[in-house]
């Protein structure tokens, strides 16, 4: 077991009030990304997290067992807390070997040859890296010293482990086969792991649940799949997503139903009840954000009743997809269509958006009013 709660938390570096009154609980098993901008906060929830930082304010339970109490002035020292933390400069011996490495740790906790032996033995055959095995970190790429740090990490066995921006200097291709190794990783130990970064991709391709920090406190928990469809707010909507989320304005006004009624350059939607949040709808007509992705808007050259006429404003194919900037009226906004397509400048083309896969967010408070649908 590795369930962890952090309740109240506060941290201040002098008068930076860094965390405030943090509560999260990451459940036994999680891959939880701590995910944010530099500067959020959620590289100091990790070290909190690890021992490595005492806040000045808030309990932190692991197993529903006391491991921070600020009032109490209680700190569990890191070497009781069954974690592992893995940073992003690899932290190796440069005088050890690969072997050595990773072995350190186990000798120091004084067990037996043979059980070193095999416990090094699975880390290296679970990171890929046995032909490395008696090479020095100065002979190896960052790829595969990454992957010598993680191997030491899980040798342990540990119940947490924590990882650290661990793929940030990494080449685009390493930081993909990286992000599958630690999916696989993940999935083969089921042990709980807390990952930070600031590359959503790899926030929305590896985790189980993702937190988004924004200036010191928690802006969303959820799934992947439900904070890319349904942001909480128009900051977070403008975070996630490559490229990013489209932001039209518009007005709208609560029906006697219970549905909302919006419109803007799109056209007219009314959206049913069971479509609202839970966030109070302002009585008579008022401002509104319509959000939609790129990929959901559809674009077809000929004409149908149920398709918006648009004027195409640039054309950017990129290879496996193709960006194309449309505009409606005075609104622009982004297509993003798969494979090679060209359109040209000033051409009149047909979109489709459907109703599902559009977000609404009230204007004044940036909060989301209307939520995409999930399958």
């Amino acid at each position: 077991m590795s369930r962890i709660e952090l309740i109240n938390i506060n941290k201040y570096y002098g008068d930076n009030h860094v965390l405030k009154d943090l509560n999260l609980t990451i459940e036994d098993g999680d891959f939880m990304t701590l995910l944010g901008p530099s500067g959020c906060g959620k590289t100091t929830t990790l070290r909190v997290i690890s021992g490595l930082e005492r806040p000045q304010g808030g309990v932190m339970l692991i197993d529903g067992k006391e491991a921070i109490n600020a009032e109490n002035a209680f700190y569990l020292e890191p070497s009781k807390r069954g974690l592992n933390l893995v940073f992003q400069s690899y932290a190796l011996w440069p005088h050890m070997t690969v072997r050595q490495n990773i072995a350190f740790g186990l000798k120091i906790q004084k067990l037996s040859r043979a059980e070193v032996d095999k416990r090094v033995g699975e880390a290296l055959r679970m990171m890929r890296i046995e032909e490395y095995v008696d090479r020095y970190p100065n002979e190896l790429s960052g790829g595969q010293q990454q992957r010598v740090a993680i191997a030491r990490a899980v040798a342990s066995n540990p119940k947490l482990l924590l990882l650290d921006e661990p793929l940030s200097n990494l080449d685009a291709r390493l930081r993909i086969d990286m992000r599958s190794e630690l999916q696989r990783l993940h999935r083969d130990l089921g042990m709980t792991i807390i990952y930070v970064t600031h590359d959503q991709v790899e926030a929305l391709t590896m985790s189980t649940r993702i937190a988004l920090f924004k200036e010191g406190e928690l802006s969303q928990v959820s799934t992947p799949v439900e904070l890319y469809m349904n942001p909480i707010d128009l900051r977070a909507a403008d975070f996630i997503g490559n490229p990013r989320i489209n932001l039209l304005e518009g007005k709208a006004e609560r029906l006697a139903d219970g549905a909302l009624k919006v419109h803007s350059a799109l056209g007219d939607h009314v959206f049913a009840r069971q479509d609202l949040t839970d966030e109070a709808i302002p009585s008579g007509v008022f401002e509104v954000v319509i959000a939609m992705r790129p990929e959901q808007v559809q674009i077809q050259r000929e004409a149908s009743p149920d398709a918006l006429p648009v004027t195409v404003y640039a054309n950017q194919p990129a290879g496996s997809e193709t960006l194309v900037s449309l505009q409606a009226g005075q609104s622009d906004f982004l297509a993003k269509v798969l494979g090679l397509a060209h359109f040209e400048i000033n051409q009149t083309v047909y979109v489709k958006i459907a109703p599902d896969n559009i977000n609404v967010y009230n204007a004044e408070t940036t909060r989301l009013i209307k939520r995409a649908r999930v399958e």
